[in-house]
């Protein structure tokens, strides 16, 4: 797979989702790459660079069909980023390995590698939901967003990019650890182009070819809003190919409208790519469409007419898929109130990244069988919660 840098802003339609790198008027270079059976679909877990690597050994997993093949995966070590609190809530960084416990399938797993990460290399993505629903809170988010680099960022070792999403996927700044460029990529956030091209594209007659790579050959009408796809590709297209602590922050209304990925998909790409993922929940309540802008996520595209309301049963609940995303991939869930505003969000989980704890396990020979495995972290100290995904995927 070819990696499209932002020097030559192209479009990159895939089969399943589209993907938008730099803004360009040209014609979109089509890659079918999950048509191509050399390629895999997925990631296998590896431990960050600054990890030792354990010795990869062959594993036959044997079926119970004697006929069948057996199934030979590489072992590799499986790591793990996690928090952990105190019965307060306050953040817990005096632990050492022998406080953990890890569990896969219920099977105890013996530690290898423990380190605090507050030291090691950080890779932040910002994801930022820019359609209509959110119009009216983009300068909030844009504002904090500003601040929250500058304290997560405080180092050239640390990366980020920055990702828009409304009726397509943008990839607005490439990996940097440029103040200047990520502050720069913030900026073009609601601008005027934004809002013209969501409020143009309803007929989606110009669908194939032509300019624009191909915004009207989905047919979203405007009103699409496609969170699914838009952390699917962050974790597969960029967090997949870095090694160290990963991170993607989301700043949206939790609902997806017209994305070709499912939920699923979104949350197990994530943990394919050992990525936690940070929700912000920032609805407009008082805004446009009152989160009823073009109806609940169907899964199909082209929903008829970006204003329609659809009936309130028929729209998924914003707030449950945000909680699921984030707790299934070891990242928080939060949301903008009077109360906690985004910038007191963004410092909570500034404090979060600097004060986690990094596991490594190597499988027991036993566990290694290619698929999802379950993982329980625990730590010994009383009334102490920990904070982790919640699996992984262990590929063929």
């Amino acid at each position: 797979m070819q990696r499209i840098l932002p020097t030559k802003s192209r479009t990159r339609s895939w089969p399943r989702t589209t993907w938008r790198q730099g803004r360009s008027p040209f014609v979109a270079l089509v890659v079918a790459l999950l048509c191509l059976g050399g390629v895999p679909l997925r990631s296998q877990q590896q431990a960050p660079s600054s990890q030792p690597q354990a010795p990869t050994t062959q594993q036959q997993a044997s079926t119970s069909q004697p006929q069948a093949p057996p199934i030979s995966v590489d072992v590799k070590m499986v790591s793990l980023l996690a928090s952990v609190r105190d019965k307060h809530g306050q953040l817990i960084s005096t632990l050492t390995k022998d406080d953990f416990t890890v569990e896969q399938d219920g099977h105890a797993q013996t530690i290898t590698y423990f380190a605090k990460e507050s030291d090691l290399p950080l890779t932040l993505g910002l994801l930022v939901d820019t359609s209509m629903s959110q119009r009216r809170v983009l300068d909030q988010e844009r504002a904090a967003s500003h601040d929250f680099l500058d304290q997560v960022l405080p180092e050239d070792k640390d990366k980020a990019f920055v990702i828009h999403f409304d009726y397509q996927v943008e990839l607005l700044q490439d990996l940097t650890s440029s103040r200047k460029k990520l502050d720069a990529s913030l900026e073009e956030l609601g601008e005027p182009e934004f809002s013209q091209a969501s409020n143009s594209g309803g007929s989606g007659s110009s669908g194939s070819g032509g300019s624009g790579g191909g915004r009207g050959s989905h047919g979203h009408g405007g009103g699409g809003t496609l969170l699914y796809d838009s952390i699917y590709l962050a974790s597969n297209e960029i967090m997949k190919k870095q090694q160290g602590r990963k991170a993607i922050i989301v700043l949206t209304d939790g609902v997806d409208r017209g994305s070709k990925e499912t939920l699923l998909d979104a949350i197990a790409t994530a943990q394919r790519a050992d990525t936690l993922v940070y929700s912000i929940l920032f609805a407009d309540k008082e805004g446009y469409g009152n989160g009823g802008y073009g109806g609940g996520h169907g899964g199909g595209m082209g929903g008829g007419g970006g204003h329609h309301r659809y009936p309130e049963e028929s729209r998924p609940d914003g707030k449950k898929v945000l909680e699921q995303l984030s707790k299934e991939t070891g990242g928080r869930f939060f949301e903008v109130t009077k109360k906690q505003p985004i910038d007191e969000i963004y410092t909570a989980i500034n404090q979060e990244l600097r004060n986690q704890y990094a596991l490594g396990y190597v499988p027991e020979k036993t566990d290694a069988t290619a698929g999802y495995h379950k993982l329980h972290v625990a730590v010994k100290q009383k009334d102490a919660s920990v904070q982790t995904r919640q699996g992984y995927y262990l590929d063929r």
